[in-house]
């Protein structure tokens, strides 16, 4: 019988906290022609200028775009800018269909001074908007371009489903992993086992679901995010008339009685949420919890909402080294997704 090949965890890479410093970020370009913004496409180019830049002062941008139309679309909008650090940003014709980089892009490991990336496989939240082809194809796309290793996990997985502390430990929700419409065949052991392999970690902390709203059965990165090796902030609604109230009540009491790779309890922070934002004849997925740390600076979903103040005031004494800066996203939060869903972050070694 031939001999399996080492796992990632086997070789000493795993996937570090997203506060650790950056090479980079990766952004997917969104195009008209996806299915991501219905009706409401015109606003939503000029957050990912803004993300642009917001970033470019602080590390490179890395943009996926489609095809040359695509290109030429995009240059001309960055080419208004004049905040943007040009030299800091590439565009790179991969192909895509829809923009959630967070979920399609690559998850790096790293180990030392080199790094590797992971090509989980992607089937856009269970099978729910097709085409996904092209951008399950851009981990692999990636990896040609910078010349890295590759590892492919044998598992449907998005990378806002899970998010970890870099030290070992791994939070995840189980209405998304143990969901049938990603890995039918495979037990909670089974896929434990595969993060363990493949992310390095050591202890994973299962949280029950998530918010109304979000089409991906239940991110974490809409409800509870690592801000330091065993500090988290976690999304509580006051109105118990809301039905946010309690699944996220649900998951503070989980939390309160979770502990870290080292067996010591987890510092918990409780974070608010922005009310009810509808659009779509629906209720949005709105929450302050989907952020991006990056170098120096943390964005911050905010929804033109009293708690927007709240919010901001609890991540920046997570983050007293960073800027925290708000960007109004409720013409984001159409598309079902805000900042940490469109991002993805490349660790900077060696």
């Amino acid at each position: 019988m031939k001999a399996r090949p080492p796992t990632p965890a086997a070789l000493g890479y795993h996937m570090p906290a997203e506060w650790e410093p950056h090479e980079a970020t990766w952004l997917t370009w969104p195009r008209g022609a996806g299915a991501s913004f219905p009706g409401k496409f015109g606003p939503v180019p000029a957050y990912w200028v803004k993300l642009a830049e917001l970033l470019s002062p602080h590390e490179r941008v890395r943009v996926v775009v489609h095809d040359e139309a695509h290109e030429e679309e995009v240059r001309r909008l960055l080419a208004k800018s004049r905040k943007l650090r040009r030299e800091r940003v590439s565009l790179h014709r991969f192909g895509c269909n829809e923009c959630w980089c967070r979920d399609h892009g690559p998850v790096f490991v790293v180990r030392k001074s080199e790094i590797a990336v992971l090509d989980w496989r992607y089937n856009a939240w269970g099978g729910k908007y097709p085409p996904w082809d092209l951008d399950d194809a851009i981990p692999q796309r990636v990896v040609r371009l910078l010349g890295l290793p590759l590892f492919s996990p044998d598992m449907v997985f998005e990378g806002g489903s899970i998010d970890v502390n870099g030290r070992g430990t791994l939070l995840t929700t189980e209405s998304v992993l143990l969901n049938k419409n990603r890995n039918p065949l495979l037990t909670k052991h089974q896929i434990e086992q595969r993060l363990r392999d493949h992310l390095g970690v050591t202890r994973i902390l299962w949280l029950d679901g998530g918010i109304a709203g979000d089409d991906t059965d239940g991110h974490v990165d809409d409800i509870t995010r690592f801000v330091g090796p065993r500090t988290v902030v976690t999304c509580v609604e006051d109105d118990p008339a809301d039905e946010n109230h309690a699944p996220l009540q649900e998951n503070l009491n989980r939390l309160r009685s979770m502990r870290d790779q080292a067996d010591r309890p987890l510092r918990v922070i409780e974070l608010p949420m922005p009310g009810r934002i509808e659009g779509r004849g629906q209720r949005l997925p709105a929450s302050y919890a989907n952020f991006y740390i990056a170098n120096g600076v943390v964005l911050v979903p905010v929804y033109s909402h009293r708690n927007d103040k709240r919010a901001l005031e609890v991540l920046q004494r997570c983050f007293p080294k960073r800027r925290v800066i708000g960007v109004e996203c409720t013409d984001l939060v159409w598309g079902l997704g805000a900042l940490h869903c469109v991002t993805q972050q490349q660790p900077k070694v060696g």
